[in-house]
């Protein structure tokens, strides 16, 4: 997959089917738009292109305030996973932000050589979000490409979006906010140094550091499932500050891992979330939190045994 930022600058040498929209998430809703993508790129030979406006960090409060179901990273390899050509993911600066709805058509269907645009029917853009998707189509014909607009995805009477995802993470209701995903949450990275505890108390686990923009469930204990060295493991995964450790503790995902005695310092891995076990709890000590885990991990080779996970 070719991935771009500076949109001002790029000129696609191939034409393209293009969808929009923000993509946080890729839940299923986002499917049905990449379904129609890769419909277009099969039936007229073109190239798959998504586009997105990247947000930074320090512009989360004034996009809303929200934490991103996936970051950038993630959202990249999952569109790469995917099948995606192009992504191009552009900085929304204040060019862009103040860039009126009929420039950017012209600039998206010239960079880009839009043959097919597929969008939602709440796609919004351009300076005070005027573009819409009629807009769209009254300039289908100046600038040569043909819409398509999907209708929403629903799920028990409610439209599938990135706010309905957060909502269900928010309640630590996990089954639930996977279900809309279409996959299961995650939390990946590298795998960094913790301070041990677990290898002293006979749990040895991997320690990964979210990045501060990841929307993350309320703290507490999960099943998971790791994706470590192309290899597939269940594990149990505390989410939090680890309270009965002494000192600031940063947040982490701290896993145990089944049946596996590999050193993981420095590996990317994936830590999927599958169902919320209890809320994280400071202990007396550690013989009271060593006494918990045990109960922790039998509970877990309880519940993927019943549901053959």
């Amino acid at each position: 997959m070719r991935y771009e930022r500076d949109f001002k600058q790029l000129q696609l040498a191939e034409d393209t089917v293009l969808s929009l929209g923000k993509f946080d998430g890729l839940h299923r809703g986002h499917e049905l738009l990449l379904e129609s993508v890769f419909e277009k790129k099969a039936a007229y030979g073109l190239k798959a292109a998504v586009f997105t406006f990247d947000i930074p960090p320090g512009n989360l409060a004034s996009a809303g305030g929200h934490r991103v179901i996936t970051t950038n990273a993630e959202k990249r390899k999952l569109l790469e996973e995917r099948g995606v050509d192009y992504l191009v993911e552009c900085p929304f600066t204040k060019e862009m932000m103040h860039m009126e709805a009929e420039q950017f058509i012209g600039e998206m269907a010239r960079r880009l050589r839009a043959k097919w645009v597929v969008v939602g029917t709440d796609f919004r853009f351009g300076h005070n979000r005027r573009g819409d998707y009629h807009m769209l189509q009254d300039f289908a014909h100046v600038y040569g490409y043909q819409l398509r607009v999907v209708q929403k995805m629903q799920y028990e009477g409610r439209d599938i979006s990135s706010t309905y995802i957060r909502e269900a993470i928010k309640d630590g209701n996990i089954e639930l906010a996977n279900n809309l995903l279409g996959y299961p949450y995650f939390i990946e990275g590298t795998v960094v140094h913790g301070n041990r505890v677990g290898h002293r108390i006979g749990f040895p686990t991997i320690n990964l550091t979210p990045p501060e923009q990841k929307f993350l469930p309320p703290f507490g204990v999960y099943l998971s499932r790791i994706s470590l060295d192309g290899q597939c493991y269940h594990g149990i995964t505390n989410i939090g500050k680890k309270p009965t450790i002494q000192g600031d503790n940063p947040v982490g995902a701290e896993t145990y891992i089944y049946d596996f005695h590999q050193e993981a310092y420095e590996k990317e891995a994936r830590v999927s979330i599958l169902h919320f076990a209890r809320r994280e709890m400071q202990f007396s000590g550690i013989e009271a939190l060593q006494s918990q885990l045990h109960k922790d991990i039998s509970f877990g080779r309880d519940y993927f045994a019943r549901y053959k996970m």
